[in-house]
């Protein structure tokens, strides 16, 4: 029976060989364990085998974990990358140090004037709904421009880049295509911003084609804590449960 370190061990092995057989530095790609419905004590298993990167979807379970987890794990990096509604920005201002799903400006507005002075700006992506699916939120590839420009003005958001979740489709040829306008994207907001250096994509299941195409995170949920048992009332979003496999 293989234990989360196992898993946490294989996830770092395929990040590297993968960086390797694209000729890039593997150091230059980070794993974001997403612990979304699973206990602290998963999380404390996966931070004495080194991870420090968390990423939760939901505001009320990740607020509860961050509180009770933050005091024993201060250098716990706590990323939000769900969806996130305008009267909750307040929770992740104040506790989350990143958030990847900033899609309209009155998020970013909102996450900006609700940070707390004695913290440092909230690192945040923008996300980008690369496959043009009505199921998935995020900006089109032309307003990734102008929410950027509105974010670099925002003095308590750091821009640090893109989110997308690309098609899962069958023989890859979607997705590919879909990975390569990304990485367009990101290299033409990364040479205009130098704060610009992260391209969060690529999951369980399609992080090798990630990597090939400049990811420099990968989420990995399932792949270390194991499978979720989500709710049967269809409460959570199909974007929701997709963002870490």
């Amino acid at each position: 029976m293989t234990t989360i370190t196992d898993r946490l061990a294989l996830a770092q092995h395929r990040i590297k060989q993968a960086a390797q057989n694209s000729s890039r530095n593997p150091a230059g790609v980070q794993l974001l364990a997403v612990s979304k419905t699973k206990p602290n004590e998963q999380i404390i298993e996966a931070y004495t085998a080194g991870q420090r990167r968390f990423g939760e979807n939901y505001v009320q379970e990740g607020e509860e974990k961050v509180k009770s987890l933050s005091q024993d794990y201060p250098d716990i990096e706590w990323h939000f990358i769900g969806p996130l509604q305008s009267n909750k920005t307040k929770i992740i201002a104040g506790l989350f140090d990143w958030m990847h799903t900033v899609e309209r400006e009155k998020i970013a507005s909102r996450l900006n004037d609700q940070r707390p002075e004695h913290m440092s700006p909230l690192n945040v992506c923008i996300q980008v709904n690369i496959s043009q699916e009505a199921s998935k939120s995020g900006v089109t590839t032309a307003e990734i421009a102008a929410l950027a420009e509105k974010i670099h003005l925002l003095p308590n958001l750091n821009l640090r880049g893109l989110m997308a979740i690309p098609s899962a489709s069958v023989d890859n040829v979607t997705a590919i295509a879909e990975l390569a306008e990304l990485q367009k994207q990101y290299q033409r907001l990364s040479a205009k911003y130098p704060s610009v250096d992260t391209l969060s994509v690529g999951m369980s299941n399609d992080l090798e084609l990630a990597v090939a195409h400049g990811s420099t995170m990968v989420r990995i949920g399932s792949a270390i804590f194991g499978a979720r048992d989500y709710p049967k009332n269809g409460a959570i979003s199909n974007q929701a449960q997709r963002l870490d496999k």
